[in-house]
């Protein structure tokens, strides 16, 4: 019966989309006619024509469709539903707009289009009427779709649009599972009772929910009782039982879901599924970037340190002089980082610290990378200068040749010497973890304040944080954010 409720739902929900597409298309169409051409035509047929709706309606109800917009979201955030819709939309109007170029616009329009200007710019009618159209169709179907759910949000808490289901397992995973559901009521999935994850039931009860049987009573219950899922929430020691317990379950047309005894932090963000001869297979872990994911980020990399050379160049022309000037030494110190998969590439830094040398004129090196440490703040070693560019952050910019090269990231987990993590490796589950992507020059750590001598368990989990939910958009809001707090922060030194 719920299911037959779902779909009459979804098609009136469609229906209602049509209708939003159909008013953002007349909007546009009057919009046009009356502020820039003065006049509504009275005859039927031009406005059913000339505002597009034959053609916009179909081609993004189909995207939304495509996209998967109209499937359950009952576990998801709204978040999520945005952006599938917001992917759908531009899917669907850049095809549109492609149809319209090729059968031409002014097919659709009669009169003929007429020409504005905006500024000085000349502009044709039919083209700010499909802009417009564009516009006004992803605002009002984002607010429109924000409004239905947080309507049915209110509905499913008072018991209203709900779906009934059972939990296989009685053990500390099927009771986290119950109260994860009960705690999120605005998914509207009520648990109506559960199953043992052995074979006979010993108990009658569980969470103040009845517990029908065991895992020998599977048939015979979900005959019994018609549920609309099965959540199932087997400890490790019974992990053995699934394959067959789904083979049974083949029997029942309701949705299954699992839920893993593992703990969220070993869990990744998306688990892909790919097969090899039939074999399944389950991405646990990899790095972010490989195929276009990589391209995209690389091409952002050397637009953007390109650009940086070119507009802090007299900045850096500056900074080089008043480091040749703060004493003996190289302008550009070089130190041994460690970034994308365990390699080791020499990073760049304007030199911050006072130049010594051996009786023999060598290098001492370890007056900046000999220690096992990071750099203090009141450290003795830096000059005055040094403690001014640490502050500001401005001995970093060399590095935007690292990027440049290849060897870093406009974005990414800071670079750490290989001693250090010798050592963080065996101390901080999760650290090597950080070698999935390219070191950058900022990251997500760095941006949340967690520089120089802060707490280590906080930056890891930050860059993991970037790791798992990792995309160009993120990558943008992080360079954004270096703007204001990248730069100068008490915990730079």
């Amino acid at each position: 019966m719920l299911r037959q409720r779902h779909q009459v739902f979804i098609a009136l929900f469609g229906v209602m989309d049509a209708g939003v597409v159909a008013i953002a298309c007349l909007a546009a169409w009057l919009f046009r006619r009356q502020v820039i051409e003065g006049t509504i035509p009275s005859e039927v047929t031009v406005w059913i024509r000339e505002p597009l709706v034959p053609v916009l309606v179909p081609i993004v109800f189909g995207g939304l469709w495509l996209f998967g917009v109209y499937r359950p979201w009952r576990n998801q955030s709204l978040w999520t539903e945005q952006k599938q819709l917001l992917k759908a939309c531009m899917f669907s109007l850049g095809f549109a707009i492609v149809f319209l170029w090729t059968v031409g616009a002014n097919a659709l329009t009669n009169p003929p289009t007429k020409t504005f200007e905006i500024g000085g710019l000349s502009l044709d009618a039919s083209r700010l009427q499909i802009g417009l159209a564009a516009i006004l169709t992803i605002s009002m179907l984002s607010g429109f779709h924000l409004a239905a759910r947080f309507a049915l949000r209110a509905l499913r808490r008072r018991g209203r649009n709900q779906r009934h289901i059972a939990i296989v397992g009685v053990g500390r995973l099927g009771q986290i599972a119950c109260r994860t559901l009960t705690r999120n009521a605005w998914t509207g999935l009520n648990v109506a009772f559960f199953l043992s994850h052995e074979a006979k039931n010993a108990r009658e009860t569980c969470l103040n929910r009845p517990v029908l049987g065991g895992l020998d009573d599977l048939e015979k219950v979900l005959e019994g009782k018609k549920i609309d899922g099965l959540y199932l929430a087997l400890p490790n020691a019974e992990a053995a039982q699934l394959p067959e317990l789904l083979k049974r379950l083949e029997r029942f047309a309701l949705d299954v879901r699992i839920i893993p005894d593992v703990p969220l932090r070993y869990m990744p963000q998306r688990m892909a599924v790919s097969e090899l001869e039939g074999m399944p297979v389950l991405s646990y872990r990899e790095c972010p970037l490989y195929g276009l994911g990589g391209v995209s980020k690389r091409f952002v990399d050397i637009l953007g340190s390109a650009a940086g050379l070119i507009l802090f160049s007299p900045l850096m022309l500056l900074v080089a002089i008043l480091v040749r000037l703060s004493g003996p030494g190289p302008v550009i110190f070089k130190q041994r980082r460690v970034s994308l998969g365990g390699e080791t590439f020499k990073i760049y830094k304007f030199r911050t610290m006072f130049h010594v040398q051996d009786e023999a004129g060598h290098d001492l090196k370890a007056i900046e990378d000999g220690r096992e440490a990071w750099t203090s703040r009141d450290d003795p070693r830096i000059t005055p200068i040094g403690r001014w560019l640490r502050r500001a952050s401005l001995d970093e910019l060399p590095q935007l040749l690292n990027v440049l090269k290849g060897q870093m990231s406009l974005v990414g987990p800071r670079p750490e010497r290989p001693e250090l993590i010798e050592r963080f490796k065996e101390d901080w589950r999760g650290y090597m973890l950080r070698q999935h992507v390219k070191a950058g020059i900022t990251g997500w750590a760095q941006v949340n304040g967690l520089r120089g001598e802060s707490d280590l368990r906080k930056r890891i989990q930050l860059d993991l944080f970037y790791i798992r939910h990792w995309s160009i958009g993120f990558d943008l809001k992080i360079l954004w954010l270096t703007m204001f707090r990248g730069f100068v922060h008490r915990n730079a030194h």
